[in-house]
């Protein structure tokens, strides 16, 4: 079975290690511990890992945040992947650090990767791995905090997060979404 594992984030150096790139983080943590490299491809840098006799495409959109349903929706085709066998990794505003949370669907809530996705594939059925980053910032602010790195007492919590990101992707292709939300989400 083939899934379609994609992390949001924006490419460039200025953009590295920025809490809008949580998705590109998981998803490079992901390919470093099976040993896998990323090639840069048509939209995304790509790569594939096994995990349970599954398939796991992962994708980082190389079209901005903004365009990101341009990246999944091309990938989707050309390997033939089910809307529903395929998760984004994305950040949210809307919940503290240290929050991951599985959703089976759900609105974009004001985050401009997850309405270009809904808006290119028409909808918005697609699971998405919601990872917190908090909204300690003064209003008005919003793009300059998720475009900021994260503070050295939040880097402390980044390793085990992403950690258990990866325990969610993994839960998400061997049992699906319901089960995995009931074990992993608080």
């Amino acid at each position: 079975m083939k899934y379609l594992i994609v992390g949001l984030g924006n490419i460039g150096p200025e953009y590295a290690d920025t809490r809008h790139n949580i998705g590109f983080m998981v998803l490079d943590e992901l390919a470093r511990q099976e040993s896998a490299k990323f090639y840069n491809m048509k939209l995304a840098y790509y790569t594939e890992v096994n995990y349970k006799a599954r398939t796991l495409h992962l994708i980082k959109p190389t079209t901005y945040m903004n365009l990101s349903g341009k990246a999944l929706n091309h990938w989707m085709k050309e390997l033939k992947i089910p809307v529903e066998n395929v998760l984004v990794i994305v950040d949210d505003l809307a919940l503290p650090l240290g929050t991951l949370r599985l959703k089976p669907k759900g609105s974009a809530a004001g985050h401009n990767g997850l309405k270009h996705i809904e808006l290119t594939l028409g909808n918005n059925n697609y699971a998405r791995l919601r990872f917190g980053i908090g909204d300690n910032f003064p209003k008005g602010r919003q793009i300059d905090y998720v475009l900021s790195g994260f503070d050295k007492e939040e880097q402390l919590e980044l390793p085990a997060l992403i950690d258990r990101s990866i325990e969610m992707v993994k839960s998400f292709v061997a049992v699906g979404t319901e089960l995995t939300m009931t074990k992993f989400n608080r």
